[in-house]
């Protein structure tokens, strides 16, 4: 660099540093280059026409009418699943496996990844659906379902969820991730997208949940702000290398309640029907039926809830 600004500086040592750092560590730089990163403005509104094409006439253009909502969603879907197939092709080439393959390949590729998403979305608006009644059976407050979509941090976190742990099934986890982090950003919810979530799943007011990688969440599961579903420690190889993807996370059957600011750690299993009171640590497994609060283990009929008196509710 000949500007004397550059002299005055010293970003020639300083540039000259940062591509030493990039080169020893190799995280930026490619035997084919630089490549390019998903981007995450274009997976912000890619998600929004997904929501877009699943629920019209919530998040769809303002003057739909019955005869117009056909063509919308079908031309939203084509401009959006076009999108989505780029973003996709992106995000592969981060994967070892597809750090060289040839791009025509990666193409092909991510079309079909595409392809196959846009033909799960039937079955993931029918699961939405189901996430969105057990929102308005769970809440007192929930006057309808317009208010559920439109209000809910809850639902929102788990839209993005449906969509992010199918591409993690397709084998894209980074676009995945964005759109968990996405989701995350605006709801204050984590969820992982590799997290197995059964239908009929609210998480109530939301804020500060968290649902790891290998959680498995049962149906009609029902949460409160600021429960942590977590993993209690990280085995590792000889190397001191962490194992990825060990089956770490909590194990939720069906029908369970936990309440606020409860925290589930290890690969324990909360058994069908449990209640979990607000602010308990669990490390070990609970039986089918029991209701658990701080100092006080019930088993057997579920009974009153241990948040039944003063729980707070909107």
């Amino acid at each position: 660099m000949s500007n004397p600004l550059s002299r005055h500086w010293g970003l020639d040592q300083i540039v000259a540093e940062l591509r030493a750092s990039r080169e020893e560590l190799h995280r930026t730089r490619h035997p084919r280059g630089i490549r390019a990163l998903p981007s995450r403005e274009a997976i912000v509104g890619i998600v929004e026409n997904l929501r877009a094409v699943m629920f019209p006439t919530h998040y769809g253009a303002p003057d739909l009418t019955d005869e117009s909502v056909d063509y919308y969603v079908g031309q939203t879907l084509e401009n959006t699943l076009r999108l989505l197939c780029e973003q996709v092709r992106r995000a592969l080439r981060f994967l070892p496996e597809h750090a060289d393959t040839p791009e025509p390949e990666l193409e092909v590729r991510a079309f079909e990844i595409t392809r196959e998403l846009g033909a799960q979305l039937p079955s993931i608006r029918a699961t939405l659906v189901s996430d969105i009644q057990a929102a308005h059976v769970g809440d007192p407050a929930a006057q309808h379902i317009t208010e559920i979509l439109l209000c809910y941090p809850g639902v929102l976190a788990v839209m993005h969820h449906r969509l992010a742990h199918a591409l993690h099934r397709l084998g894209v986890p980074l676009l995945a991730r964005f759109i968990n982090e996405i989701a995350h950003s605006a709801t204050g919810i984590d969820i992982h997208p590799g997290a197995q979530i059964g239908p009929s799943f609210f998480i109530d007011h939301g804020t500060g949940v968290v649902i790891g990688e290998t959680a498995i969440i049962g149906e009609r599961v029902r949460l409160y702000q600021a429960v942590t579903l977590g993993a209690k420690s990280f085995p590792a190889d000889a190397d001191g290398t962490l194992v990825k993807g060990h089956a770490r996370h909590p194990i939720v059957e069906d029908d369970v309640v936990i309440y606020a600011g409860a925290t589930i750690l290890g690969r324990v299993t909360i058994g069908r029907g449990a209640v979990i009171g607000g602010n308990v640590w669990l490390t070990h497994s609970v039986a089918a039926g029991t209701s658990v609060s701080q100092g006080n283990v019930r088993e057997g009929a579920r009974g009153e809830d241990p948040e039944t008196r003063g729980r707070g509710r909107r």
